[in-house]
């Protein structure tokens, strides 16, 4: 099932109205885009699912031997500072700027932009929504971000103020300098 839009012009959920759907409906993923629409996104299923564990495993590894922020799932929302509501599939953050935040802050839907998201196609994602919602992360602040489409066989990566640069794969990607020393291997994408 495709995720499901919700036009919510009328409603105007406050950010702690949100806040209380998504606790209130644990079972369910919710995300709203800047313009304010409600994201019900469909779970996904074991193949996508699988390669979303593996991606976040290697940037945790990575992290974990850097020491250098924190890394997050695709269960995190983060209170994007363009007023979309997002959970990219893997997020990592520099560790100064997590702890910058307060305590109740990191414990809800931290307002910040990670550094650095991917996010992986599942085969139920459309591809233009999913542009969409990387061009969000762009605008708020992402300084690197994968989108990984395995249906094409391609990755997407996005930078601050330069074009969308398009790779066949397999291809290994470098974390460039906002991950120092990461690269992903995406030769297991068949």
């Amino acid at each position: 099932m495709s995720p499901l839009t919700l036009n919510l012009d009328t409603v105007n959920l406050s950010d702690e109205q949100f806040y209380h759907l998504c606790q209130n409906n644990s079972d369910l993923s919710f995300e709203r885009n800047v313009r304010g629409e409600l994201i019900i996104m469909s779970p996904v299923g074991g193949d996508s699912g699988k390669r979303e564990a593996d991606l976040i495993t290697d940037l945790s590894i990575w992290n974990r031997q850097t020491n250098l922020g924190y890394t997050f799932s695709s269960s995190t929302v983060f209170k994007l500072p363009n007023g979309g509501d997002r959970s990219p599939d893997a997020a990592w953050i520099r560790r100064e700027r997590y702890l910058a935040l307060t305590p109740e802050q990191r414990r809800k839907f931290p307002p910040i932009a990670p550094d650095f998201v991917i996010e992986l196609r599942s085969a139920t994602d459309s591809l233009e929504q999913l542009r969409a919602k990387m061009r969000e992360y762009m605008d708020a602040g992402v300084q690197l971000a994968w989108l990984i489409n395995p249906q094409q066989q391609e990755v997407e990566i996005y930078r601050p103020q330069r074009e969308v640069e398009v790779r066949s794969l397999p291809t290994e990607l470098s974390g460039e300098s906002i991950l120092p020393g990461f690269s992903l291997n995406l030769d297991l994408y068949d």
